[in-house]
């Protein structure tokens, strides 16, 4: 009898064990929406070890949560509403809990449509208001809960395309190793450059400014190399990344490559981008082809080499995310409902399909 005990005790031990291992081998992940058909807000995912996907359910209730982005603590997960009220939308702060986010504070943007959001190291925030053209700032306590706007820098000009008519912040982002904050204008046709007055609590132009594109290029989104020298834009307008560089304390573009096949002849609009952490591979996703385009990064000069176009196995990936180990890139295809998963190579820096799980209209994945 003792050694049935014994048995059944070791047997249950091991069970225990056995499930926790399977629980600390998947990682999740958020994923932010567009709340107009069946979505209700920001739902949470897992991916296993094995890259496979899983739903785990809603976690918030919110309009129109199109960008998310975590504070430096992980406990406060920071989503923009992108509405307009009044000539504003909202960021919202939410506490991280297991399976829920639990609301901490709403506050406006300063412009229509906030579609971005980054914070840095000091907790400020900066929010791209694509429907007002301007960039809002407001920073976060280390309970999560944010200041009111303190400032908002409005954009002016235009480009030469119908979607050029007047400014279109599209992202803003915080220069790495410099206090500079980098905004990408679509309407405008250029990045903007800035740095935080924290006296006064407003963003400041820096000399330069401003960086014109390539005409009608549309600048949406970028992404730095690991070096911290070199910037890669992409655009959205003209399907290109472009590689800006720095010279005598004055930014310029140096190099530019097409995110499409030359063959191809149909419409599409360039959306995201992301380098791996090795600075080796740089990927884009091309909303019309339906690809991730693949590129080898020369680490002499930053050039792109095109390898190859992972087709994403749905409709308009907008938004796409390295998983934290890089063993997988993860698409949200926005207008076919569903993530898809695929395996990377960090050797070749091709990819190979996993996975796919069902997710109501995903613009954004954060891990």
């Amino acid at each position: 009898m003792k050694k049935i005990l014994v048995v059944f005790a070791f047997t249950i031990l091991f069970n225990c064990q056995d499930s926790k291992m399977k629980e600390e081998i998947t990682t999740p992940f958020y994923v932010g929406t567009y709340t107009k058909k069946d979505s209700k807000g920001i739902y949470k995912y897992e991916l296993s070890k094995e890259g496979i996907l899983k739903q785990v359910g809603l976690v918030a209730e919110t309009i129109n949560p199109t960008f998310l982005v975590k504070s430096n603590d992980d406990k406060t997960l920071f989503a923009v509403g992108e509405t307009n009220k009044n000539g504003t939308g909202f960021i919202k702060s939410f506490k991280i809990e297991k399976d829920a986010l639990q609301l901490i504070s709403k506050e406006e943007t300063g412009g229509a449509g906030p579609c971005f959001v980054a914070i840095n190291e000091e907790n400020y925030i900066v929010a791209a208001n694509y429907g007002g053209g301007s960039v809002g700032l407001l920073k976060a306590e280390a309970s999560g809960t944010l200041s009111t706007l303190l400032n908002v820098q409005q954009h002016t000009g235009k480009g030469t395309t119908n979607r050029q008519k007047s400014p279109h912040a599209h992202s803003a982002w915080f220069h790495p190793t410099k206090k500079e904050v980098i905004s990408v204008d679509l309407g405008t046709n250029q990045l903007w450059f800035s740095t935080i007055d924290t006296q006064k609590g407003a963003l400041v132009f820096t000399a330069q400014k401003t960086l014109q594109m390539a005409e009608g290029a549309g600048p949406r989104h970028l992404t730095f190399h690991p070096n911290n020298k070199w910037i890669y834009v992409l655009n959205e307008l003209n399907n290109t990344v472009s590689l800006v560089k720095e010279k005598n304390e004055s930014y310029y573009v140096d190099f530019s490559i097409a995110t499409l096949p030359k063959d191809f002849t149909a419409f599409s609009k360039a959306a995201d981008i992301h380098i791996s952490k090795d600075g080796k591979f740089l990927y884009a996703s091309n909303r019309g082809h339906e690809s991730i385009v693949m590129y080898e990064v020369n680490p002499e000069n930053g050039t792109l080499k095109t390898i190859g176009y992972q087709p994403v196995l749905g409709k308009h990936p907008r938004n796409f995310s390295l998983s934290p180990d890089e063993k997988y890139l993860l698409v949200a295809n926005q207008d076919t409902n569903n993530i898809v998963s695929f395996k990377r190579d960090a050797k070749t820096g091709k990819l190979t399909f996993v996975s796919e799980v069902a997710a109501p209209m995903p613009v954004c994945i954060l891990f």
